[in-house]
């Protein structure tokens, strides 16, 4: 009892440590594993493990082949949740580096790890190639907490970012098909009859998967699953689909789960969020037990096997050579520029799937007598601990060194996509400026797409905004939805993350009542509300520009603005220079050549100074 309790305790504290310090949880919780695991034999009075995952006859938490079963559907949960993050959409719609470096990148590294494991190790070419393939898998839970804090130009940060996520399930995939194939074969012989077993590996663990995903998927449209049952039915029905595939094929039933989720992930189900975070929060439990009982299940024999320099050797092929080769093979004709290749092929951090997977793959291997298999799991948990802990510790400074790093970040978060916000972010991105617009409603975003805008579906009350890599650039927030609240939080919430620049929000109506409260944050216009302004959108729809001759001229067209509620003031612009018109305005100085940025009617001068408006 003792044992799980503190499995779980430490976990949860591994985590709590990985979001605080912005690491990877992998990272703390490997070496967790390894402290009360194989390294406690050296410290503690008896040399023994504080943590045995198999029963030894005198402790342990699992008899017999139990930990292996309870990896195999930890797995399970972990692949099919990865696999319905897996989109088509977001396959097609990638740009073409992400798309080679899921399919360039993969075999290259399939071929070369290979390789240089079989050569520097003398290992089988079915193990070195299963190590090749554990080793495809970067994956988003890796990538995000090492960037979250390197301000990067979002094409970085979105090549990054896109090849964590679409590669975990293909990479995971890819793994599996391999492992089957080994263990197909008898001793490392592939005859007809095991060529026979891994057709049927495949054909049961695509047919299960399919199959399942589609009947799921009707009964959840059909509501024939009450609400408050999805999540749990679900659940359920994985570790069905994997148990009951592995029954008519063994060891297809990770395929199954792995293809079950991509189906599910590419069907439009109305309550796919929900099971996301369910699965998510399943997934953060199950990887905190896991990875403690993985690392400490491991021997220190184990750890003898890889303390040699071909270790080394192996690590900074694959990291130095094959990484690199990748990323430039898969980057041709591109646009990136060298330093931006050179901070992506840096940046390859291995993550939960290759590990969690490995383990399991390579304990069965070593249970048939596969010869080799025993390196499998140490030579795997090396790339994973040294890639993340390389990247952790450098990135920062690496983007620094290769001239990636953003000293001013002037990208601009826009909350709120209404009518009026598109414009603004419309006329900022037609000025060289990067806008992205965020909003809950989806025809908004709808909307801003279709004007070519960046716009994403988000809620400000949750986390998503906060652990997205590519708003790394943002440096300005403007929040101009019409619901004060959320406003005054965007800027609370958002400020020192995305408003390190400035952070500034529309005036609501009690403070245009109450001049003297007009807040310090405020935007635009200190007489306008978010009705009045879409007011101003919807009948006089256009941004324009008036040169400012003098100081004394800026200030009388602000009070032009105050006074006809058709004219809304935003933007001093000289130049490239595009500065805010706070609603406090009384400070700003003007310079010679600057243009007024206005929205509504048009504002014409007569050669005589005589200021004349558009008719209503």
């Amino acid at each position: 009892m003792l044992e799980l309790a503190g499995i779980i305790i430490l976990g949860i504290l591994a985590q709590w440590v990985a979001w605080r310090f912005k690491i990877p949880a992998i990272l703390p919780l490997i070496i967790i594993g390894l402290l009360v695991g194989p390294i406690a034999t050296i410290y503690t009075e008896d040399h023994t493990k504080l943590i045995h995952p198999i029963w030894n006859g005198d402790n342990g938490l699992f008899p017999g082949e139990s930990l292996f079963y309870f990896v195999s559907l930890a797995i399970s949960i972990i692949l099919f949740e990865g696999g319905l993050t897996l989109k088509r959409a977001e396959i097609l719609n990638t740009g073409p580096v992400i798309g080679k470096l899921i399919s360039v990148a993969v075999i290259i590294t399939f071929i070369g790890a290979g390789v240089a494991a079989h050569y520097i190790f003398d290992l089988s070419w079915e193990i070195s190639l299963l190590f090749s393939a554990l080793i495809i898998v970067t994956g988003p839970t890796v990538i995000s907490p090492i960037l979250r804090n390197i301000p990067l130009k979002k094409d970085i940060s979105s090549i990054l970012k896109w090849e964590g996520i679409l590669i975990d399930p293909i990479g995971a995939l890819f793994a599996v098909l391999v492992f089957e194939f080994i263990s197909t074969g008898s001793g490392g012989k592939f005859t007809i009859v095991a060529l026979e077993e891994f057709g049927k590996i495949v054909l049961f663990g695509f047919a299960f998967g399919f199959s399942f995903a589609h009947a799921l998927a009707f009964a959840i449209k059909k509501k024939f699953i009450p609400h408050y049952l999805l999540n749990v039915v679900t659940l359920a029905a994985v570790l069905g689909v994997f148990v009951l595939s592995d029954t008519f094929a063994k060891e297809s039933g990770l395929l199954a789960v792995v293809v079950m989720g991509m189906v599910m992930g590419n069907i439009n189900l109305p309550n796919i969020k929900e099971l996301l975070y369910f699965k998510e929060s399943l997934s953060v439990l199950l990887i905190s037990i896991l990875f403690i009982l993985l690392a400490a299940n491991i021997n220190m024999e184990d750890l003898y096997l890889i303390y040699t320099w071909k270790t080394a050797v192996l690590f900074a092929i694959v990291v130095l050579l094959i990484r690199p080769l990748g990323v430039f093979a898969s980057s041709v004709n591109s646009g990136l520029k060298i330093n931006e290749k050179l901070f992506i092929s840096w940046v390859g951090p291995r993550g939960i799937v290759a590990a969690g997977i490995a383990s399991l793959f390579g304990s069965k291997l070593v249970s048939q007598g596969i010869e080799g298999a025993e390196y499998i799991t140490p030579l795997v948990f090396m790339i994973v601990l040294g890639t993340v802990l390389l990247n952790a510790t450098t990135a920062r400074a690496f983007a620094k060194i290769v001239g990636v790093f953003l000293k001013k970040s002037n990208g601009i978060m826009i909350i709120g996509a209404s009518k009026f916000s598109r414009l603004v972010a419309d006329y900022l991105k037609k000025h060289e400026r990067a806008v992205v617009l965020v909003d809950s409603n989806a025809n908004n975003v709808r909307l801003a797409k279709e004007k070519g805008l960046d716009a994403v579906i988000a809620d400000v009350y949750s986390d998503a905004l906060t652990d997205d890599v590519e708003f790394n650039n943002i440096g300005f927030l403007l929040a101009l939805t019409g619901n004060s609240q959320i406003n005054e939080y965007a800027v609370e919430r958002f400020g020192n993350q995305f408003g390190e620049n400035g952070t500034f929000r529309l005036v609501h109506a009690n403070e245009i009542n109450n001049p003297n409260q007009n807040p310090e944050e405020g935007l635009f216009s200190p007489t306008d509300d978010f009705i009045n302004i879409n007011e101003v959108a919807r009948y006089h729809g256009q941004i324009r520009e008036i040169e400012l001759k003098s100081q004394e001229h800026f200030n009388a067209l602000l009070e032009i603005t105050k006074t006809d509620s058709n004219i809304i003031p935003l933007f001093i612009r000289k130049g490239k220079a595009i500065d805010v018109i706070p609603s406090l305005n009384q400070d700003l100085e003007i310079d010679e050549g600057s243009l007024l940025v206005y929205l509504g009617k048009e504002i014409v001068e007569t050669t005589t100074g005589e200021v004349l408006l558009e008719e209503n």
